[in-house]
């Protein structure tokens, strides 16, 4: 056993504390990683205001990359000091969805809010013994953290940490929303509600598809600007502005695809990514919403049937993440991809609370936690 600082999350509505841990030795099929850099996702902050529920106290972070320590009996994926990035969904390999080519929805991921390992148990504990669980099943926002092995992707060590954090959730997850689950095709007119971090990765995937028009909806100033960096056409402050403009540049037929990517998901954003969207067309749901509440109100004949439009919603933008996360890593090497510019501000682990205040003021595309 060893001792780990980590952010923690004890009860939902307070501040993550940063304290001290008992993390366990890795058991069979487990390794342990000495964590450098951890994404700060807008899903740790769905979990510490309580928006999202899950099995608490729990130590956040599900974006992470670092070094492998410590192994157990059976690993096979990894090595100790193989540099990795940690997928927020583990691949098995075997279960029904990996072998039908859905490595995105993973058996493996069914303890993702809770933290329980699949080998049972969990390895985080306080002083007093109690259990926590890792977000994800990984709690990237601890110094050390124990991991099952199908948790693990191999990366070059080349790549920086603070870049390969990034492509454990929010890069694929956007990317994927157009490139993969909208399917956006050459000439397409997409719709982009929420300019984030996982917008942001939406907007480069739908560039890398070859979209005509990538039209960002996004209140804040600061991330309308990074948007045009980052590929989109136009940007607008309201759905109601680009209502029509898209209606205009389209000549009446609308957009192709309307993606959804705000912080936290509202009935009101899909009505307008509804509303935006033509016959034959899409809209992409890759936000989360409270916990209680029913985001997807439409009326069917007049928004769904009549149009034959599709609402499709999706997990790590239905990408494979041993597959994908090296992809788009090479497609960054090759300066296809913008990630070192995804980074607006670095935190010591420290100054989390801080980093989440920028994150909910509009302050910042991504932020990351350097952990050396």
């Amino acid at each position: 056993m060893m001792r780990t600082r980590a952010a923690v999350i004890w009860e939902a509505g307070k501040p993550f504390d940063v304290t001290e841990l008992n993390l366990d030795e890795p058991a069979s099929g487990e390794v342990r990683i000495r964590f450098a850099a951890a994404g700060m996702c807008h899903s740790d902050l769905h979990v510490r205001t309580g928006d999202s529920v899950c099995r608490l106290p729990m130590v956040a972070g599900h974006e992470g990359a670092g070094i492998v320590d410590a192994v157990g009996e059976g690993v096979t994926r990894v090595r100790i000091g193989d540099h990795v990035v940690c997928s927020f969904i583990p691949v098995c390999g075997t279960c029904r969805y990996c072998a039908t080519g859905r490595q995105n929805l993973c058996d493996q991921g069914a303890q993702m809010q809770t933290g329980l390992l699949p080998a049972g148990g969990f390895r985080f504990h306080d002083d007093a013994g109690a259990d926590l669980g890792g977000f994800c099943m990984l709690g990237t926002f601890s110094q050390h953290a124990v991991v099952s092995q199908w948790s693990c992707v191999p990366i070059d060590k080349d790549i920086p940490f603070d870049v390969a954090a990034l492509v454990g959730c929010g890069v694929p997850t956007g990317w994927g929303a157009s490139v993969n689950v909208a399917g956006v095709r050459a000439g397409d007119t997409v719709v982009i509600f929420g300019a984030g971090g996982v917008g942001m990765n939406a907007v480069q995937g739908a560039r890398h598809a070859g979209a005509r028009h990538i039209v960002v909806v996004d209140p804040v100033l600061f991330k309308r600007d990074s948007a045009l960096r980052f590929g989109a056409t136009h940007v607008f402050a309201d759905a109601a502005s680009a209502q029509d403009a898209v209606a205009a540049m389209t000549r009446g037929q609308l957009a192709d695809h309307a993606i959804c990517t705000v912080g936290v998901l509202e009935a009101e954003v899909v009505s307008r990514a509804a509303a935006i969207i033509g016959k034959g067309a899409q809209v992409t749901i890759t936000s989360v919403g409270r916990t209680g509440d029913n985001q997807i109100q439409l009326a069917a004949n007049g928004a769904v049937v009549g149009f034959q439009r599709r609402i499709q919603g999706h997990v790590f933008g239905m990408c494979s993440p041993v597959h994908d996360i090296p992809r788009l890593l090479r497609l960054y090497r090759e300066g296809q991809l913008m990630l070192d510019e995804l980074i607006t501000r670095r935190y010591r682990l420290d100054e989390i609370n801080q980093g989440y205040q920028d994150l909910d003021d509009g302050k910042l595309i991504r932020g990351v936690i350097l952990h050396d």
